[in-house]
Parts: C-alpha cells; structure tokens; sequence
C-alpha cells in the first residue's frame, strides 16, 4: 500500500508538472493561431467576442477533464445551472487556488475576468487577456467605468474580493473593489465558494508541492446578493455602504469557509 501510494504520487507530480507545460503552450497556440484565424473570417466584433470566450471555455473543460482523466485531481460543480440567471451581474468568490479562474470560466456562459496589469507581461496568457478583452486592474476610475459599461451590456464580471490566493489558516481579508463596482453600476452579486481539499496550488506552495491524496475542488454556487440593499438613505458617503457590502461579503465567505 505505501508503495503504491508513492507510485500514485509520482505519476501526479509527473503529470502536474506536464500540464502546467500544456497550459502555457495551449496559451500561445491559442494566440498566436486560433484567435487570429477567428479575426481573419469573423468581421462582426460581437460574435468574433462571444466565440473567443467559448474558446476559451471550451479549452479550459478540456485541460480540466483531462486533468481529472489521468489522475491528478477531481472536481465538483454544484449550481453551475444559476450562472445562466447572471447577465449582468458580479461573481464574487473565495480565493484558495491557482485553478479557481480556470474552473469557474469553464462552466460560466461568459466569464469577464478582472485580471492584474503585471499578468500582460507573461507572454503564456497575454495574447489570450487581450482577444478575450479582460478588463485590466488599473486606475479605479477607468476601471469602474469600464465594468459600467461591460456589466450593461450583459456581461458577467468574475472578481476574487481578496486581490491575491488566500493564505492557509489566516481569514480572508476582502479588497473594497468587488463592493464599489456593485454600488456604482447598480448589479447584483453571485457569491461562490470554492474549496480545495487536500490544499493544492496555494500561494504558498509551488506547482511541485503535490498534495500526498488526490486533491477535490468543490465549487459552490450560491445565492445572489441585492446591492442595493446596503444602501442607506442616511450615508454620508458611498463609502458606508461599500463598508458594509464588504463586510457582508466577508461574513458570507468565512461561512462557507467554515462549513463542514
């Protein structure tokens, strides 16, 4: 038994490791070939969009599949059904692993993500940031009104409140930015948990920490969040009500996180 669990752990490294390879050529072939022959035949800016992000999530279900295929983790989506009810709307999530983005793009009917500006240096995902038109982490302002603009126009705004992977065994620590974009478009806020058990590719550990079992990631898709139901006619700021959103959005994380 020892030795066979040492063997299954091996073979998980070993296909980890050839993966995280996968990834970053599918990446580049995705770029620099099937989005610029998807320019080449599709003249209309909406529909050349809208198959990018399909292609997009159709290639992140078959990295994930074939992941679980030979081995090396497994997940589980409950609710992905309700991500079909959220045009125009915020998905809010927890933060534990580098794969979170990855599996939830993969089961959202459209997914756009907020990414980091030092992200469009990596030349693995760059091509794929801009064809997608993922909305850049920048200035505020510039921020807030291009999620404005892509949130009326029926999109579906992926945002990790915590601004980086959480750190095991710490509670999470929420950004404001997730909240001030809800208050200042007016949308509704999809909450979803995501856990990850044994812990794999967590901020701390590195893509050849392999967990000694098979890890489970466990996505959750809950109910919505009225927006507008944390603003009070007696704030003396926007910023109250974006205090409390947090807050809100901060309790709700930590009870899931402390579901058994």
């Amino acid at each position: 038994m020892q030795r066979a669990n040492l063997l299954n752990r091996l073979w998980r490294w070993f296909a980890t490791g050839i993966f995280f390879a996968f990834f970053g050529l599918g990446g580049l072939v995705l770029s620099l070939i099937w989005f610029n022959l998807l320019r080449l035949f599709i003249r209309d800016p909406k529909r050349l969009h809208s198959i990018t992000l399909n292609s997009i999530k159709n290639s992140f279900r078959l990295f994930l599949n074939l992941l679980r295929l030979v081995g090396v983790l497994d997940y589980r989506i409950e609710g992905a059904e309700l991500f079909k009810q959220d045009k125009g709307c915020l998905v809010v999530a927890n933060h534990p692993s580098l794969l979170d983005y990855v599996l939830l793009a993969s089961c959202m009917p459209r997914c756009d993500c907020i990414v980091k500006q030092a992200l469009l240096k990596n030349p693995f995902v760059r091509g794929v940031i801009k064809s997608a038109g993922y909305l850049i982490n920048t200035e505020s302002e510039t921020l807030l009104s291009a999620c404005e603009e892509r949130l009326k126009g029926g999109g579906t705004i992926l945002i990790f409140p915590e601004g980086t992977r959480s750190t095991l065994g710490k509670e999470i620590t929420l950004q404001r930015g997730a909240a001030n974009i809800a208050l200042r478009t007016g949308c509704d806020i999809r909450v979803v948990y995501i856990s990850c058990y044994p812990p794999m590719l967590t901020k701390q550990g590195r893509w050849y920490n392999i967990p000694p079992s098979k890890p489970l990631f466990i996505i959750k898709v809950k109910s919505k969040i009225v927006t507008q139901d944390f603003i009070e006619a007696n704030d003396a700021s926007p910023a109250m009500a974006a205090r409390r959103l947090t807050h809100h959005l901060r309790s709700e994380l930590m009870l899931k996180n402390n579901e058994k």
